[in-house]
């Protein structure tokens, strides 16, 4: 797949709602970055909907949409974790989680039945979500010596770049949030001033 350094995603949670024959399918959607995330969504949902019968989900991640899983939690293999991992394709998104809680409601619904209800309970969470396009960033963290300081923020200035942490010292250290497609242009820039290092510490 071609590298991207823009994606699409989600801007904040959002809910969805499907029943079936006295069945109740609630979808929740988040926009996630890691996989502890999802574990700690995950458990908090278990909690709080502790009487239900399934918790079933899907979630995608990273800019490439190269990690995935889908999970059915006890129903029939296929019926509800590739469903909801269907309509997170169908809308290009990445970054997100979708868990879909059930309620058995004392008819059994079949394969197609099933496959129906989770996808169409995501694909409501989705319809009732912001789509949103979020470009990729590099962290890099400068250290410079304290002589260094003019130069270093004149290209944090003129390439108006995000600084997430600041500590100014003898020596000094900066984190600062840079587009991905911009990292390498500006890693050499910062890299070229006297005592000053740059090394990208993670992504977002």
């Amino acid at each position: 797949m071609e590298t991207t350094d823009t994606y699409l995603t989600i801007a904040e949670p959002s809910e969805g709602l499907y029943k079936d024959k006295g069945s109740k399918f609630i979808a929740y959607a988040y926009p996630v970055f890691t996989e502890e995330e999802i574990k700690e969504i995950l458990n908090e949902l278990k909690k709080s909907h502790h009487n239900a019968r399934h918790h079933c989900y899907a979630w995608r991640l990273g800019a490439d949409m190269e990690r995935y899983r889908a999970n059915d939690d006890g129903e029939p293999s296929g019926t509800a974790g590739r469903p909801i991992l269907g309509q997170i394709r169908s809308k290009e998104l990445t970054n997100i989680l979708i868990v879909v809680v059930r309620y058995f409601g004392g008819t059994l619904l079949g394969v197609s039945g099933l496959i129906k209800a989770y996808g169409t309970a995501a694909e409501d969470a989705l319809e009732q979500a912001e789509i949103i396009e979020r470009v990729v960033e590099d962290l890099l963290e400068v250290k410079f010596e304290y002589p260094a300081m003019n130069d270093v923020m004149t290209i944090i200035k003129d390439d108006n770049l995000e600084q997430l942490e600041t500590q100014f010292e003898l020596s000094c250290r900066i984190v600062l949030a840079v587009r991905q497609s911009l990292s390498e242009t500006i890693t050499e820039k910062l890299s070229s001033l006297e005592q000053t290092k740059v090394e990208c510490i993670g992504i977002r």
